[in-house]
């Protein structure tokens, strides 16, 4: 904007002193609103299958189990969003949903590798990679069942095999980014119960029955909210989506077939409607003491989903979608195409869980006992893991749980991660005292221990004892403080500095 070149409707006259400070100052405003509006964000999607060749272990489990069927490929979604100025990249996002059960086996760091090679713009250390927590995808680890040695695809040449896959699919993603817009929305849909009964004694178990006579209670909260976050392209149609729900998915958990649970069901009823070309993203929420089945009324249920001829992934699948277009009405009508975008990793340290004395001697035993049984080999290798870890802490060479914490401030919502099966109670500190406008927790960013919560280590079972949990209450807390700390710092307005 030229200030010679402004005309003046009273001819002969020319403005003030004060009047040209008013003018050059309304400029410089003008100029740095359109500076500020100038930054736009671009979105890409991509998905595949990591679906490897059959036969292969299975993962979530204390037992072997071998696939030979598929009955719904697993695959990784991936999500790219990017703010711009012109030709200047201001930020990224990387977001990419994974049918397994959690991240381990050097798989995030295979990921990274690959594209850092093959694509020097995108920053690695801005990609995310999550698991759906689907207890029928293939198995990680080495060592972790006892698999025969030949005829199956082994854990190693799995992560290699969807290393390369999800890579690819980042590098596509990331090229095919455009000009968009991003929004998000609210509902609500029973997915999850909490799947820990509580006894008479202030006994807990994972699962336990509930029509015992001293059965008393389910032991914690429910999160029914379903977090959406909506991408549209320039022609303002729908190209993406995630969905954040405080439930992991493991419907089928005992299958013995490659399955991504309700999550397929989920993609098959949007793409049905809004595109096979939709990009579905599943972000499970803090939800290590829930499960997306009945813990009581299961005979009625099953009664209803006969006479509806439905399954309990079909039925899943309906919640979770018509709680999706309830949000989606809302989201439509604010597109926003310049929010603001700001990414910030970092690596944080969180107290891990002491092993007493007792739980040593206790484990010990059983250690001895399970090491007769090669069939057992999963669940002694998990109890094993505490003995050493006592030693560990008792040499002193025991180090803090080291976590990469995400924080994303993304217009009026923020995005966070963590490596857990976090309890849905830590995530209900980090929503509820957050300053966004709405806070989407995603877990199972890692290797996926438990994080249980005081009341539950009380009450003691799978998932609360000290065989599930390295970190424990007192870290969960830590996490659920640095985490706020981490999003608030996206929120405070920066202080004016007087002109000395």
């Amino acid at each position: 904007m030229s200030l010679n070149r402004i005309k003046w409707s009273i001819p002969g006259c020319f403005p003030t002193v004060r009047e040209r400070i008013t003018i050059f100052v309304f400029a410089i405003l003008l100029c740095g609103a359109s500076e500020g509006n100038a930054a736009q964000l671009y979105i890409g999607g991509a998905s595949t299958s990591i679906t490897p060749k059959l036969p292969v272990s299975l993962a979530g489990q204390m037992h072997t189990r071998i696939a030979k069927k598929v009955e719904s490929e697993v695959t990784a979604t991936v999500l790219v969003i990017e703010s711009r100025e012109a030709e200047k990249s201001l930020d990224q996002a990387i977001f990419v949903s994974c049918d397994l059960v959690s991240i381990r086996g050097g798989l995030h760091e295979a990921v990274r590798e690959r594209v850092k090679k093959s694509a020097r713009e995108i920053d690695v250390n801005k990609i995310i990679l999550n698991a759906t927590h689907t207890h029928t995808a293939p198995t990680m680890i080495e060592g972790r069942y006892s698999l025969p040695k030949e005829g199956i695809t082994r854990p190693k040449e799995f992560v290699e095999f969807a290393s390369k896959r999800i890579a690819d699919a980042i590098i596509k993603a990331w090229g095919s980014r455009e000009p968009g817009s991003v929004g998000w929305g609210l509902g609500y849909a029973m997915v999850a119960q909490n799947r820990r009964a509580v006894y008479a004694n202030g006994r807990a178990q994972m699962y336990g029955k509930t029509d015992t006579d001293d059965f008393r209670g389910i032991e914690g909260y429910e999160d029914h909210g379903v977090e959406v976050l909506f991408c549209w392209n320039a022609k303002q149609e729908l190209i993406a989506t995630a969905i954040n729900i405080g439930c992991p998915s493991q419907a089928v958990e005992g299958g013995r077939q490659v399955n991504a649970d309700f999550w397929h069901e989920v993609r098959q009823e949007l793409r049905k409607k809004y595109g096979n070309n939709l990009f579905v993203l599943g972000w499970a929420g803090a939800a290590g003491d829930h499960v997306p089945r009945p813990m009581y009324r299961k005979k009625a249920e099953e009664r209803m989903r006969r006479l509806r001829g439905t399954t309990l992934l079909q039925d899943i699948a309906r919640r979770i979608v018509v709680a999706w277009e309830e949000a989606y009405q809302g989201a439509k009508q604010e597109m926003h195409a310049d929010a603001v975008l700001v990414h910030h990793v970092k690596t944080i340290e969180l107290p891990k869980r002491i092993v007493t004395d007792q739980e040593y001697a206790r484990v010990k035993k059983e250690v001895q006992a399970y090491a007769k049984d090669p069939s057992r080999i999963w669940i002694k290798n998990w109890k094993q893991s505490v003995l050493d870890r006592y030693s560990k802490q008792h040499s002193g060479s025991d180090e803090p749980y080291r976590m990469e914490l995400h924080t994303i401030r993304l217009g009026d919502i923020a995005i966070v991660t963590n490596d857990f099966e976090l309890f849905n109670d830590f995530g209900t500190q980090m929503k509820s005292r957050s300053p966004a406008l709405q806070t989407f927790v995603i877990q199972l960013c890692g290797a996926g221990t438990y994080v249980p919560t005081k009341r539950a280590v009380r009450g003691g079972g799978y998932s609360a004892v000290i065989e599930s949990s390295v970190v424990g209450p007192e870290g969960g807390q830590v996490l659920t403080e640095k985490t706020l700390e981490s999003i608030k710092s996206l929120w405070e307005k920066k202080e004016t500095i007087p002109a000395k």
